[in-house]
């Protein structure tokens, strides 16, 4: 396994980070693996040398915290682990059982260590942005509970760039404590936060952690998976035309180079020096070895202009976005400019 720094901190993090929004109960979602089926993948990720863990109060309700921190009292390795869990998404029926006011974020990182069995987070994420909380409130609370010894660090996951400055700004005007870390989307067939967020990023020394390195088992030849069957975000961000020519490609380079479609696709972003760590959500061993076997597979320049040349820009993957994004494909012309319907003589 490798390592890295995240970002100017002094964290060392694998270059691979275990993602668990598949892991917890089947009563959320059907493609969910329970317990008994989670306890191999997480023990091979540690065997692995893994020691980055991302989770989030949100994946099963809750309960995939719990199932985490079941399985990691088991193993036995807390203390060499850097754990991040992320608060933002509503997992309860109260008026304010989501967002990111101070009661919130109290109530979820209290919420979110007695499922987990444990005295604090590694790495403390807001899920997105919340436009509903005054940012000074959000970002004091955060302060607060790093203070409390309850979170070591903070980081943030999708949001536009103007957000995320307005974050680094505040805590720059009242010395609280700084985001370590942003999450985000990045693979071959969506690199939208290539423009300005990684670039910001880079620049105020914030690690990047890359998720959905396959966009969602596309790139995987997976499209049909029970997952995609039953999740409409997949359907939502990579059913176009765009999405399945990269794919094509990614699958093309692979079979050049004798390897398999989603280890080209996951080296595509680990070959990326602004990615800090990439996160991995497997269904079984193989699928991580995989993805530990395309931290060494090499992209020559003929692969990568295979790759990239389909790719046409798109509009940002965010909650802000959701169920209104535009696919990549021309809209039917309207009004005047029309295409005449031909009618029988």
């Amino acid at each position: 396994m490798k390592y890295t720094r995240l970002g100017n901190s002094g964290l060392r993090v694998s270059r691979l980070c275990l993602g668990t929004m598949n892991i917890g109960s089947k009563d959320w979602k059907p493609w969910i693996f329970d317990e008994t089926e989670s306890e191999p993948l997480i023990g091979h990720a540690l065997d692995s040398g893994i020691n980055f863990i991302d989770l989030a109060d949100f994946y099963s309700a809750g309960e995939g915290e719990a199932v985490v921190g079941n399985i990691l009292s088991r193993l036995g390795r807390r203390d060499e682990l850097i754990l991040t869990t992320k608060l933002g998404y509503q997992i309860g029926q109260d008026v304010n059982s989501y967002g990111t006011s101070r009661k919130h974020i109290f109530d979820a990182i209290n919420g979110s260590l007695r499922r987990l069995k444990m005295e604090y987070v590694d790495i403390y994420m807001l899920h997105y942005f919340d436009t509903e909380t005054p940012v000074e409130e959000t970002m004091e609370a955060l302060n607060d509970v790093v203070r409390s010894g309850k979170a070591r660090y903070i980081g943030m996951s999708t949001m536009y760039t103007w957000q995320f400055a307005k974050i680094l700004n505040v805590c720059e005007k009242y010395g609280w404590t700084k985001p370590i870390n942003m999450q985000l989307q990045l693979n071959c067939a969506y690199r939208e936060e290539e423009r300005e967020m990684i670039p910001y990023c880079m620049d105020q020394g914030i690690g990047v952690s890359a998720f959905s390195p396959l966009a969602r088992g596309i790139l995987a030849n997976e499209p049909h998976s029970k997952r995609n069957k039953t999740d409409f975000f997949t359907t939502q961000m990579y059913s176009d035309r765009c999405s399945y020519d990269i794919a094509c490609s990614v699958q093309r380079v692979a079979e050049a180079k004798g390897i398999t479609a989603p280890q080209v696709a996951q080296a595509w972003v680990l070959r990326k020096p602004e990615i800090s760590s990439m996160l991995v959500g497997a269904d079984s061993v193989a699928q991580l070895d995989t993805a530990i076997a395309a931290l060494d597979t090499e992209l020559d320049e003929e692969d990568l202009h295979e790759i990239d040349r389909h790719y046409t820009p798109c509009d940002l993957i965010n909650d802000y976005t959701s169920e209104r994004r535009i696919p990549r494909s021309a809209r039917p012309a309207r009004g005047k400019y029309a295409e005449p319907v031909e009618t029988a003589a």
